[in-house]
Formats: C-alpha cells, sequence, structure tokens
C-alpha cells in the first residue's frame, strides 16, 4: 500500500489502493523515482531515434514534468516567488500559500528547465541509464531526509510528510537514494551523496533562517536543485567520472 500511495504521492498516474500516509509512502519515494528515471532514459532513447539529440533531452524533461504533475516545479516557482529579502516570516507563508506563479518563479522553472535540458543533452558518461536513474531517485531520498530532520512550517504536504515519517522509513528512503547514487560507480556516487548532503543542509538552514522550518514548497525547491545537481555533475567535461 505504501508503495501505491508513493505513485499517487510523486505521480499523476491513477493508481487505486494508494491511501497510506505521506511518512508511510516515503520509504518508496526513491524507488518511484528510479523508476520514472529508467522510464526517462527510455523517452529519450525513442526520441533520439526519430529527432536529434537535444529534441530527445526536452523530451525527456517534458515527460518528467508531466509524470510528476509539476509537483515539485510549483515548489521551485513559489520559493522563488517569496523568499526575497526584506520580507517578514510570515508574508513569506502567506505568499507561499498563493497558487498563482509571480515573475520570480515563472523565471526559476524556466532556468530549472534549461539546466536539466542542457545537461541532459551534454552528458558525458558511458552509464547513461544509471545516470538517469540515479537523478530521479537521488533528488527524492533527499527530501525524505529533509523532511525528517526538520521541523515543518506551516500546514499542508510538507507538514503531513514530517508528522507520518518515521525513521525506519527515512532510513529505508536515505538507503534507496544512496544505492542509486553508487550505481554510477564508486567515484561519482560518493561525490552525489557528499553534495546532495550539502544542498540539503544548505536548503535547511536558509529555509529555517526565512521560514522557522520547511514545508512542502522548500521540499519541491530542494528537489529541483538535487536534479539540477546531479545532471550537471555528469554534463562537466572536466569532471572524469
Amino acid at each position: 500500500m505504501g508503495f501505491r500511495a508513493a505513485i499517487r504521492f510523486l505521480t499523476i498516474l491513477p493508481v487505486r489502493g494508494g491511501d497510506a500516509s505521506p511518512g508511510r509512502a516515503a520509504a518508496f519515494f526513491p524507488l518511484v523515482g528510479a523508476m520514472l528515471g529508467a522510464a526517462g532514459a527510455g523517452v529519450y532513447f525513442l526520441a533520439a531515434k526519430a529527432f536529434p539529440v537535444s529534441l530527445a533531452a526536452l523530451a525527456t524533461v517534458a515527460f518528467w514534468i508531466t509524470i510528476s504533475g509539476v509537483l515539485h516545479e510549483d515548489g521551485l516557482a513559489d520559493v522563488a516567488d517569496a523568499v526575497r529579502a526584506g520580507r517578514t516570516r510570515e508574508r513569506v507563508l502567506s505568499i507561499l500559500k498563493d497558487s498563482r506563479i509571480g515573475t520570480f518563479g515563472a523565471v526559476a522553472i524556466l532556468l530549472s528547465v534549461l539546466a536539466r535540458w542542457q545537461a541532459l543533452e551534454f552528458l558525458a558518461t558511458p552509464r547513461f541509464v544509471e545516470t538517469m536513474i540515479a537523478a530521479q531517485a537521488v533528488p527524492r531520498a533527499a527530501i525524505v531526509a529533509m523532511a525528517w530532520c526538520s521541523r515543518p512550517a506551516g500546514s499542508g504536504l510538507g507538514s503531513a510528510l514530517a508528522s507520518t515519517l518515521s525513521t525506519p522509513a527515512a532510513v529505508a528512503a536515505m538507503a534507496q537514494g544512496a544505492a542509486a547514487a553508487l550505481i554510477c560507480g564508486w567515484r561519482p556516487g560518493l561525490a552525489m551523496i557528499a553534495g546532495s548532503v550539502l544542498i540539503v543542509q544548505a536548503a535547511r538552514a536558509w529555509f529555517y533562517r526565512r521560514l522557522g522550518g520547511v514545508n512542502g514548497d522548500c521540499l519541491g525547491f530542494t528537489e529541483q536543485m538535487l536534479e539540477i545537481f546531479v545532471l550537471l555533475m555528469f554534463a562537466c567535461r572536466s569532471c572524469a567520472w
């Protein structure tokens, strides 16, 4: 039931019976991410048979965005709109609750799409499928870790996840994320894990300072930062992974 709930939580797929709490479903978040990564690799290979690599990369990013229901991009946009210098915590939280997307949010989504699209186009790794799996599994493991070690700010999905997330479920998710990173090789895997820890800790500290905690939008923002980080790692021409 937890696995089906994870699919319902992270995708738009119509799955029956997924009524488990977000915390219980979180144990399977990286597994669902791995499935999305593998499916994205399939989309890439199929599109590349008929179109240039650039369009295949764009089709893959579009697939990931669509299948996830723009869940994480929405969090990225909300944070970009809300967290600006000089705003009080109450004002930031009120903007985060607003479903409308402002200029900063739109630019943030645009930059996220461009970064992932171009990184995918120029991936420099013989382990392409493994990289695609890691790019979706590692960020989802990281947001579970972030929810587990953070106090919630406000109410909503982030609070529901944190309040129902058990230590065994969090450890299971983090173990899956580490495994997904290490299938790319020991050196890139360890670099991915270390980078993910740093990004989560930096984001957590920033959100604590601005919001006093972490909510669902913060998790979506962090997922996007980590997804971009993983893809850029393997697009780096000077990194001999």
